[in-house]
């Protein structure tokens, strides 16, 4: 409490810092579980299926990604109803299916790049406070033209502990990080499993 000013600022938003990445932590690991089950229960009744119409029939998810895929096949079905190349239709239902994937995948990071920045920044913030507490040490020192332990250690605390502080934000914010990017990998596997099994029932229904 006794902290120089700068201090407690870089302090404060280490602090903020750390609240959001677990914040973070929380709502992506519950929102990417969620997901992730739900496309392997999908997934699984694809697998089951034989054809695109048994596929939505067998589909209890209407709002899941699988959904959003079948639906898209369904439309495009609908739009090339007088097409003459079963390839260009197929051809059309990837795009489709490719451009869905990409913004499941970019809806899936949303957030993650807080967490980069924070495992990033947050221990050189930390040493900016480390800096600026030892330079209040060395100025207490020469003000009082004394080198007592009185004089030099409130100087070197608030260092140590915008040190610690800046570590306690970065560590798991990196580790945080991490565990989302497998994730999010895993995530992007399941959903490409999911189009590739639908291109196979398009297939089987167009032949």
């Amino acid at each position: 409490m006794a902290a120089d000013i700068v201090v407690k600022t870089v302090m404060v938003g280490l602090t903020f810092a750390s609240l959001l990445t677990w914040t973070i932590w929380f709502a992506k690991t519950f929102e990417l579980l969620a997901v992730r089950r739900r496309l392997r229960r999908a997934i699984e009744a694809l697998n089951q299926a034989r054809s695109i119409a048994d596929a939505i029939a067998r589909l209890n998810d209407p709002s899941g990604d699988v959904a959003m895929l079948l639906d898209a096949t369904e439309a495009e079905l609908r739009l090339s109803a007088d097409a003459l190349s079963p390839t260009g239709v197929k051809e059309r239902v990837a795009s489709r299916l490719e451009r869905i994937e990409a913004a499941a995948g970019r809806r899936m990071i949303r957030g993650t790049g807080i967490l980069a920045t924070v495992g990033a920044t947050a221990p050189f913030v930390g040493l900016f406070g480390t800096v600026w507490g030892i330079m209040n040490s060395f100025i207490g020192i020469s003000k009082q033209h004394t080198t007592n332990l009185a004089v030099v250690a409130p100087g070197i605390a608030e260092a140590l502990l915008a040190t610690a502080l800046g570590l306690v934000a970065a560590i798991p914010a990196v580790v945080m990080y991490n565990v989302f990017s497998r994730w999010t990998a895993s995530y992007r596997a399941l959903q490409a499993d999911a189009a590739a099994e639908i291109l196979r029932l398009l297939s089987r229904d167009l032949d």
